[in-house]
């Protein structure tokens, strides 16, 4: 497979067989993508591979939390600016009418939407995920790091013919995945990543992207 059929595949899968993941290919993978770039190559990525009774147990333990009202532990982290620009929303509905509503759920049914969301903390039927943690004191220019080094392993597993799922929603619990990942206090959790083999029979549609003109400008 080459880089361009990688990212052209390359999808959010949100349901996956139960296939598991060899191991020798996730340290394939991993070590391939240690060659991601970074800033004076500090590589600020700090990744821990859960998978087995180990991630079983805390599925188990965050559905519990979430089926109990428990809206999760304070947030290290902005997701979002509180007001975001209408070309953004615009690209964000477009993404909700892709997960949400061609599964019948609009976007006023909170109990649809709450049941969809649920399903990030079975980490859509897969057996492995990694946790990505970046140190407290790095600033936002590290944390693109992080985000080179995530979309190298996504591309990587294209290659050995995986899907995954980046969610930052696992952050929103982050203290219970501190209890398995058991992280240094310096360390905060910025996302968890579901990899597996994708269902076939429910590869959802790709969310339109902006055209190239809204985010890219050519100066000659």
């Amino acid at each position: 497979m080459d880089v361009y059929q990688a990212v052209r595949t390359r999808q959010s899968i949100r349901r996956f067989t139960g296939r598991p993941v060899p191991r020798e290919t996730l340290r394939r993978v991993l070590a391939a993508a240690a060659d991601a770039p970074s800033g004076s190559n500090i590589q600020p990525w700090h990744v821990c591979v859960v998978a087995g009774d180990a991630l079983a147990v805390l599925k188990k333990t965050v559905a519990a939390r979430a089926a109990a009202g428990d809206s999760g532990d304070e947030r290290e982290f902005a997701t979002y600016p509180p007001d975001l620009d209408p070309s953004y929303r615009e690209r964000m509905a477009a993404a909700g009418e892709v997960i949400y509503g061609r599964r019948g759920v609009q976007r006023g049914d909170a109990a649809g939407r709450a049941r969809i969301r649920a399903e990030n903390w079975s980490c859509f039927g897969a057996g492995t995920a990694l946790f990505y943690y970046v140190d407290r004191d790095m600033p936002p220019p590290r944390w693109a790091d992080v985000g080179i080094h995530l979309q190298t392993v996504m591309l990587l597993l294209r290659a050995e013919g995986l899907h995954s799922c980046t969610q930052e929603v696992w952050a929103e619990y982050h203290r219970s995945v501190a209890r398995v990942t058991t992280p240094p206090p310096r360390r905060l959790l910025f996302c968890g990543m579901s990899i597996g083999f994708a269902d076939p029979a429910s590869v959802p549609p790709r969310p339109r992207r902006a055209p190239l003109p809204e985010t890219v400008t050519f100066l000659d």
